[in-house]
């Protein structure tokens, strides 16, 4: 290195040189006084640093420790930062021989904010956001990328010109929905050869995608969010980076990924990691290797690898506020090193809550993940929350099926519940109809709204927390068998040059209307009632296509009923009268009338109720 004074210029940038060709970078960016955890991970990453000698001069701050690794072009600073440490700016000075350089690096003042976990109390939003809106065209290509990948609407694959800015525009449409909190697909930046749309193949774990738009804007847009009082749940993954993050191209150790020639691929069986009778080379296999050839392995049980991921959940929620996350692929991770990340996360904000993509067919395999459960003799995993994937995966045949035989139509639903005694908290259970990576719940265009009205309302007024993939108000239909793509369609009005825009009442069909009406009406009523989200379920065996159930807490009632097959139903209320008894009156959620029960009542086909 040749003698310079070198600055540091920001969030995940490249830093500026007076005298010298180096770079110098360091993740985090920057870090906070007052932090519960004394211990501060400073990844160090320019030419020929490893084997400097690093100083710090700055009351209440000491080296604890460094770590030469693999590459000469990185080195590890453990810092020691007591809570007597005051903000402000310190010089780092790193020797080698006679050549000497300084870095300024910045601990700043916490704001005290923290964050408002989601809760079965929310309603979330997920959302793409390359397909959402586009809000911002100047950002559609942006230089300094390795990867200049053309924005084009008509490749289901390709970049379509979404971003946080277009998403900021249409705050509005999302609280008029009645939504509470909002999910988007990984906002960070994936400089891939394909352009990764999608958001899944991180290259840079500090810098929000600027096709997207910036780090800046990301805080701005959660500010305005929370200014409508809704959430932000931010999508993380730490199972594997994109094959063109700069680690694949000078990895700091050679441990840093898990077979980094890429020859082993995961084989997506999960039920190795819980399988009492599995072999090591299953096992290895499914947690070891690769999800697709773009995405490389992280290795978690290298303890500098999981201190940086650690830290970047914790630096993220700091700079941006985030009220959550939602972490990819977790099981594919390795599960102690993820079981410290959720405590060392719940150390500086209690009561996190992080909901876990833990992608199972059956209930056991789901309730394996989540804290507290009586199931894994491995582990706790701490994981607050997961996503409920086996109501989701049989919600399009119980919800749009005729058929009442036993364990079919509306009886999935009923027997699927039945099991929630395995999860250590049904309450928080992500429970979902679809998302961007399943079938939409409605594969094909519908011509009435009679099932879908009622999967909404199930997922509305069932147990644990709703998620509402984006589109579903306006009727969004399609499968991925030719492409993920076409499940993850543009908004229409979202885009520059669209010929009507689906955000307003008049540019939907009628159809439409009457899909985002009913949603907005169940999901506004949904808000600050407790009975739904505490209160317990009680639910009656569907008889000849008739499912009951009740949420009731502190002497409040909702009962919902639903006629789940295309004929009239007329039934004897008699079955039900342990929650309702003839002369009862209720007041209809869905129609706003008022509802008496009669001894016997006929139900139209598709009827449904939700009367409180």
């Amino acid at each position: 290195m040749s003698l310079a004074l070198i600055m540091l210029c920001g969030v995940g940038a490249s830093a500026k040189k007076t005298s010298t060709t180096d770079d110098v970078r360091i993740d985090p960016p920057y870090w906070w006084a007052g932090m519960k955890n004394p211990s501060v991970q400073l990844l160090v990453h320019s030419p020929q640093i490893r084997d400097a000698e690093p100083s710090i001069s700055y009351p209440g701050i000491s080296i604890d420790s460094v770590v030469r690794l693999d590459s000469p072009n990185y080195q590890i600073i453990y810092l020691n930062v007591s809570r007597s440490a005051t903000p402000g700016k310190m010089d780092i000075f790193f020797k080698n021989g006679k050549e000497s350089m300084t870095v300024k690096y910045e601990l700043k003042q916490r704001d005290g904010v923290q964050p408002t976990p989601f809760s079965s109390a929310d309603v979330l939003y997920l959302i793409m956001p390359d397909r959402f809106a586009d809000g911002d065209t100047t950002n559609n290509d942006v230089e300094g990328l390795k990867f200049r990948v053309p924005v084009d609407r008509s490749n289901p694959s390709g970049r379509h010109g979404g971003d946080l800015k277009g998403i900021e525009n249409h705050l509005g449409y999302i609280d008029s929905l009645g939504m509470t909190a909002i999910w988007l697909n990984p906002v960070l930046e994936n400089d891939m050869p394909d352009g990764s749309y999608h958001g899944y193949a991180t290259t840079d774990y500090y810098r929000v995608d600027p096709r997207l738009g910036t780090n800046e804007e990301y805080a701005t847009l959660i500010a305005k969010t929370h200014e409508r009082g809704m959430k932000v749940v931010m999508d993380m993954i730490f199972n594997h980076s994109g094959s063109e993050h700069p680690w694949m191209h000078d990895m700091p150790s050679k441990d840093w990924y898990n077979h980094p020639d890429g020859k082993l691929m995961t084989n997506f069986r999960l039920s190795t990691i819980n399988d009492p009778y599995a072999s090591d080379y299953d096992y290895e296999r499914t947690v070891k290797g690769w999800f697709v050839p773009a995405m490389p392995d992280l290795n978690q049980n290298n303890p500098h690898v999981m201190k940086y991921l650690i830290q970047n959940s914790i630096w993220w929620i700091e700079y941006s506020k985030i009220d959550g996350i939602r972490m990819d692929t977790y099981p594919y991770a390795e599960m102690e090193p993820m079981a410290q990340w959720i405590s060392d996360v719940q150390m500086e904000y209690p009561g996190y809550n992080i909901v876990g993509e833990c992608w199972y067919g059956d209930v056991s395999g789901t309730a394996f993940w989540q804290g507290g459960n009586r199931l894994n003799a491995k582990s706790d995993p701490k994981l607050p929350t997961v996503m409920d994937f086996p109501t989701m995966i049989m919600a399009n045949s119980a919800f749009h099926s005729d058929t009442q035989e036993y364990g079919k139509g509306l009886n999935e639903i009923y027997n699927r519940l039945s099991l929630d005694y395995l999860y250590a908290d049904p309450k928080k259970v992500l429970t979902f109809l679809d998302n961007h990576d399943t079938d939409r719940f409605l594969l094909e265009k519908p011509s009435n709204l009679g099932s879908w009205k009622q999967g909404v309302a199930f997922l509305l007024t069932t147990r644990g927390i709703p998620q509402i993939y984006y589109g579903t108000e306006l009727l969004m239909f399609g499968n991925k068998k030719r492409t993920d793509g076409d499940i993850r369609l543009d908004v229409p009005g979202g885009f520059p040059g669209d010929s009507h825009s689906e955000f307003t009442a008049d540019g939907r069909s009628a159809l439409q209307n009457e899909a985002y009406d009913f949603m907005s009406r169940i999901a506004r009523w949904r808000k600050g009632n407790d009975v739904i989200a505490r209160g317990s379920l009680k639910h009656f065996m569907p008889e000849n296509g008739m499912y009951v159930y009740e949420r009731s807490l502190d002497g409040k009632r909702v009962i919902v009923i639903m006629n789940g097959t295309d004929r009239t139903l007329d039934i004897d209320m008699s079955i039900y009268g342990e929650i309702m008894q003839p002369g009862a009156a209720f007041r209809d959620v869905v129609t706003g009338e008022e509802v008496t029960i009669l001894p016997n009542m006929s139900f139209a086909p598709r009827a449904l109720y939700i009367l409180e």
